[in-house]
Formats: C-alpha cells, structure tokens, sequence
C-alpha cells in the first residue's frame, strides 16, 4: 500500500518565486555579513590599529554574550503571537534598516579613532558596535533558518531550498571582494615614491575612504532586498504559539543536544564557517603581503564559489540518489586534501604559486560546494528527527542554538587569524613592514589550518552524523503522520 502524503502535498507546491524569494533574504543578509568575514579583521589591524588580542577577546567576548541572546531570539520566535506576517517571515522586515546601520556603524570612524592616543575609545567603539550588529543579525538569522520548516515540508523542495539559500549567499558575497581588491594604494614614503618592502615589492596599504563608501553603497541595497524578499516569502505551516512554561527553554534545549544528528551538523557548521571565515580573512593578509596581489581576493573567491554554478543543475539529484551525508563528506575530504597539498608547495616562487594556489582553492570549493548547498536540508531534516522522535516544534529554539554554534565558528576563525597574526608577530603598527620570516609563516598556517578544519568536517560526518539515505527516507513517511496528528490536534492550521 502506498504511503499518504495528503498533508506533505498541501504544506508543500514551491514556484520559481518562493526559491527566489528565500534565497534573496540570504543575498541581503551576505552582503552585511560578508563585510565581517573579509574586512572587518583587516580593517581593525590596518585602518583603526587595534591589537590582534583585544580583537580576538572582544570576538570570544562576544559570542558569551550571544550564548544568552541566540536562546532568547529563539523562544521569542516560537512563543510570540504571530503577526498577520506570520511566525517568522515578519523578522525579515523588522531586521532590514537595523541591520544596514550597524554594517555602516562597525565601519565609521570619527574624530582621531586609529590615531596615536585613542586606544581605548577605538576599542570601545568597536566593541559596541560589533556586538550591535551580531543581535540585530540573530533577529534576521534564527527566524530566517526556522522559516524553512513552515514554507514547505517536502523534501526535495527543502533540498532546492537548501540549495537557493547557498547561491543566494555566495551572491551576497561577491560585491565585498571588489572593495577587498580595489581598496588598497601603494604606501609612498616623503618623496612621493613607492615604499618597497624586505622581499622587493611595493607595499600597499588599506584604504579607508573607498572601504566606508562601498560599505554603505551595500547596506542599502541589503536593507531594499531584504523588503523585496519579505514581500516574496510565505509560510504554508501555519504554527500556534506556544504556551509559555517554567522551564521550557531548557528542557527544548535539552532535547537537542539529545540529538545525535543535530549535534553532529551543528559542529560540522560550526567548524565550516569557522574555515570560511579564515580564509576570507587571512586571506587578505595574505594576498597582500605574501602575494602581492590584491586582485587575488577576488580570485580565490571566484575559484570558490563558481563550482555552485555547475553543481546546482546536478547536486540536488545526486544528494537524492547517493544520500546527502554521502556525498558530503566525500567532498570534505576532497577539500582537506587540496589544502594540505598547497601547504607542501610551500617555498614555490610566489608569482609561480598563485596560480597554484588558485586551481587547488578551485578544487577545495567544489568540495566545500557539496555541502554549503545541502547544510540547510541537513539542518531540517536533524529538526525534523527530533520533532518525529520527541514531539517538539521548538523550531526556532533550535535555530538559535544551530546559529550559537556558528557563532562559535567565529570565535574559532577569530583565535585561529588572531592566534596565527600574534604567532608570526604582525605587525600592525602604522607603517610597518612584515619580514620574509614572517610571510613565511604567514603562508603556512593559512593552507595548513583550512585543511585541519575541514578534515575534522569529513569524518565527523563520516562518523557522527546519523542520518544516512535510507533514514531521511523514512523521516518522510514519519513526518507525514506527525503533520496529521499535528493538525487534528489543532496545533498547526494548513
């Protein structure tokens, strides 16, 4: 007998305008975020002279504070009576112009900040202002993940969705590497003259006017696509608000890290974005004073990011054929070896090597390709085997904690570009100049680390992370009763 998917069918039917629309508020959010993930680190060592350990204890700082914020964004998601925008769409329109501004604010730069003197109240601001956009980012991030459950249940539609989300994120990403790229000038010395480094090139310098204008060309259009995606979403699970219990925070919380699944692709996230980040920043550092070339940043990312291009037309059938923990983790290893095999081309001529570097940062995005398009998918289908196995529909407590573990991935990335710029003794001062050593160093702990990070992904999917082909097919027929006895019950409408 054929299983019923009556309730599946009737949460489900996305057009080309739902995947665009979900994938937009990605785009919009990338463009603020990518700006933190590639110049923030850089812009605080060379523009505003902040010391690489006040920026790695103000990250950490930050992310205790998000250990209490994430939970609280995710119970007023779940508890908080929908709006007649609905559960989680609303936060879509709610976080556009807040996010903008604090994009442009963790950009300003008043008075004599980065001069001689103003130490202290540099790092205050930063540190405001850093924190500022982290909260106001969690009220886009954690309804924004939760939404996927409540646009439709399905789940090819969540693994197309899944896969919207990641272009829509990589596109949000380009724009920031044209500043990377163009934002610098050759530091001249009293004559006029390029000043030349211990290694024979020019030395080029961050800077700050071309940084603040392309930040805030972003934040506008961020805040504009944001309002058009709301305008596109739809939430087709209609959820009824929780009643508010002692102790419900905590026993949801609880009942996660109960989940064998969820725990094992949070971490599998956590140290994903940790490599993102790294490499998106330290990258910089290292294209230019190990490279010089600029135009490498927007490169790499290029080699990074266009494997999406052709596996979109294919990943989603392969995942469906071969099983997305499958075909994911052979990718992890794929991009662990081509990192670890640039880390042995250490010492190559530099102008011979960024060539090098560039087709091997090819191979490794394709590998990281195969799960940024199907982490999403992954992360819903862990929710949807502990609502089938637990009852619970915490959804948005359980993005809160998925995103603090993300969050904990850039505490991760922030010790491990910090901890490498203190190991090889940057120099951050005005005008200094960093030694051949140096840059030596400098190039291999940024091949060496991005292939540690993403082996351990590899075989914590591999080994940890339960939900094979077979158990996502029947997390399906599960989730079908679930949806049933959900909506007799009158938990949810439809």
């Amino acid at each position: 007998m054929e299983q019923s998917t009556e309730y599946i069918a009737r949460t489900s039917g996305l057009k080309l305008k739902d995947y665009a629309g979900y994938a937009l508020v990605d785009t919009a959010g990338c463009l603020i975020f990518s700006l933190v993930t590639t110049l923030l680190q850089k812009y605080y060592t060379d523009i505003l002279h902040i010391s690489p350990l006040f920026i790695m204890l103000m990250f950490i700082g930050a992310r205790i504070w998000d250990g209490i914020n994430d939970p609280i964004m995710g119970r007023i998601a779940d508890t908080t009576k929908p709006s007649k925008y609905g559960r989680y769409r609303a936060w879509i329109l709610y976080a556009s112009v807040p996010l903008a501004i604090s994009g442009v604010l963790m950009f300003s730069k008043f008075g004599n900040m980065g001069e001689p003197g103003s130490t202290v109240s540099t790092c205050v601001y930063a540190t405001v202002t850093y924190v500022l956009f982290g909260m106001i980012y969690t009220m886009l991030q954690i309804p924004y993940g939760s939404l996927a459950s409540v646009v439709t249940t399905d789940d090819r539609e969540r693994n197309k969705l899944s896969v919207w989300r990641s272009i829509g994120a990589a596109i949000g990403s380009i724009p920031v590497l044209l500043i990377a790229s163009f934002a610098y000038a050759p530091r001249l010395d009293e004559t006029g003259e390029p000043v030349v480094g211990e290694n024979g090139r020019v030395i080029t310098d961050m800077q700050y006017g071309p940084v603040f204008r392309g930040v805030v060309i972003m934040a506008i259009v961020s805040a504009v696509l944001l309002i058009l995606a709301f305008t596109m979403n739809k939430e087709r699970v209609k959820t009824k608000p929780k009643a508010k219990e002692k102790g419900a925070t905590k026993k949801a919380i609880a009942l996660l890290f109960k989940n064998r699944a969820f725990v094992a692709i949070s971490l599998v996230s956590m140290l994903l974005l940790s490599g993102q980040m790294f490499t998106q920043s330290f990258y910089t550092y290292l294209f230019d004073d190990y490279f010089h070339a600029n135009w490498m940043n927007l490169a790499t990312q290029a080699c990074t990011y266009s494997p999406m291009i052709i596996f979109m037309f294919f990943l989603p059938k392969m995942a469906r054929k071969i099983g997305k923990k499958e075909v994911t983790s052979v990718g992890l290893t794929l991009a662990a070896v081509a990192n670890l095999a640039l880390f042995f081309m250490r010492g190559m001529d530099p102008s011979k090597l960024m060539w090098i570097f560039l087709a091997m940062n090819f191979i490794s995005g394709c590998g990281l390709t195969t799960l940024v398009m199907q982490l999403w998918a992954m992360v819903t289908d862990s929710t949807d085997d502990i609502e089938v196995k637990t009852g619970s529909h915490d959804t948005g407590t359980a993005y809160s904690v998925f995103n603090f573990f993300r969050k904990l991935g850039q505490v991760l990335s922030a010790i491990c570009v910090n901890g490498a710029l203190l190991g090889m003794n940057y120099r951050y001062e005005k005008g200094a100049v960093q030694t051949p050593e140096n840059l030596s160093t400098m190039y291999d702990l940024a091949t060496l680390i991005p292939a540690v990070l993403f082996g351990i992904m590899a075989v914590l999917l591999f080994v940890a992370y339960p939900l094979s082909k077979k158990r996502v097919a029947e997390l399906q027929i599960e989730k079908e009763q679930k949806l049933k006895e959900s909506y007799e019950q009158k938990e949810i409408d439809i």
